[in-house]
């Protein structure tokens, strides 16, 4: 009988690339400033923040405001990776519609990107399980602080990512968890019918709901298939045009859902995001800049 062999004792460095594989997130996407959209990004943040300050705002409501602009960028970064001027008009039209008709739950916001990114995976990562803790944590959230149509947004991300059948696909009980984070919390917690009517005024309003309207008026253009070029950020792949399309689709989903529960208003910077995309892709946003730049 032969020897057998003793196997190889990885090197330290491959030992510190899977410890890094390992900690790698499907989620977090750095702002590189040396890229023009970027710094646009991190420019309208500021001015979306200094804006409601010049008005008498509080800081609250300046944040607020700012952040709200940003988040509609990030979004419409998920939804439309290939066309950074889709995101350069989601920025203003989102702090704008917080500026005149109240601050977002930005709560909500932040759900929608963590999800969109993890079904898009622009990030290149299969989602890790620190990153299904979080959106679980986001979905549990938003349910308690009554943004239902936010909450149930990561249980159909996970379930949609989980069908792609890819190598950045999460485990198909992902999107079980996901569902149960995003269902569960309103059981328990009952609002009085007063608090229901409390926060239903606070979480709607005519141009939240102007621009969810919007939105799903340009569904057609919007879910329709379309290549996509740009390449994912940690591994040399293409980000999958049918992911992005899936994306796309949910959120149009929300968006309706987010009117029917009459919530809106938080999902304002994600209807300003696919607005954005909507523009594009039916020829409006490129039809607007070349009459406004044509050559006289």
């Amino acid at each position: 009988m032969a020897p057998t062999l003793p196997l190889p004792r990885p090197t330290a460095a491959q030992q510190a690339q899977k410890r890094a594989a390992r900690l790698a997130s499907a989620l977090p996407r750095p702002l590189d400033l040396t890229l023009p959209s970027n710094r646009y990004a991190a420019a309208g943040l500021a001015a979306g923040t200094l804006a409601p300050l010049l008005l008498g705002r509080g800081w609250r409501s300046a944040l607020g405001t700012g952040l709200a602009g940003f988040s509609a960028w990030a979004t419409a970064r998920e939804l439309d990776p290939d066309h950074p001027q889709t995101a350069a008009l989601a920025l203003p039209v989102a702090a704008t519609a917080a500026l005149l008709g109240g601050v977002p739950h930005l709560l909500g916001s932040l759900t929608a990107v963590s999800s969109l990114r993890v079904l898009s995976a622009t990030v290149g990562h299969r989602p890790s399980p620190g990153d299904l803790l979080a959106l679980g944590a986001q979905a549990a959230l938003s349910a308690f602080a009554g943004q239902r149509a936010a909450a149930l947004i990561p249980g159909a991300a996970l379930s949609l990512a989980a069908d792609a059948g890819d190598r950045f696909a999460p485990a198909p009980e992902a999107a079980l968890y996901g569902v149960a984070a995003g269902v569960l919390p309103p059981t328990l917690r009952r609002p009085g019918r007063t608090e229901g009517d409390d926060k239903a005024a606070e979480n709607r309003s005519v141009l939240s709901d102007l621009l969810s309207l919007a939105a799903l008026g340009l569904s057609r253009s919007l879910a329709a298939p379309e290549p996509v070029r740009s390449g994912c950020d940690l591994v040399p792949a293409r980000v999958s045009a049918e992911r992005v399309q899936r994306s796309r689709q949910l959120a149009l989903g929300a968006l309706g859902l987010g009117l029917l529960l009459r919530e809106s208003r938080g999902l304002s910077p994600l209807a300003a995001a696919a607005l954005a995309v909507g523009l594009r892709r039916s020829g409006i946003l490129e039809g607007a800049a070349g009459r406004t730049f044509k050559p006289s």
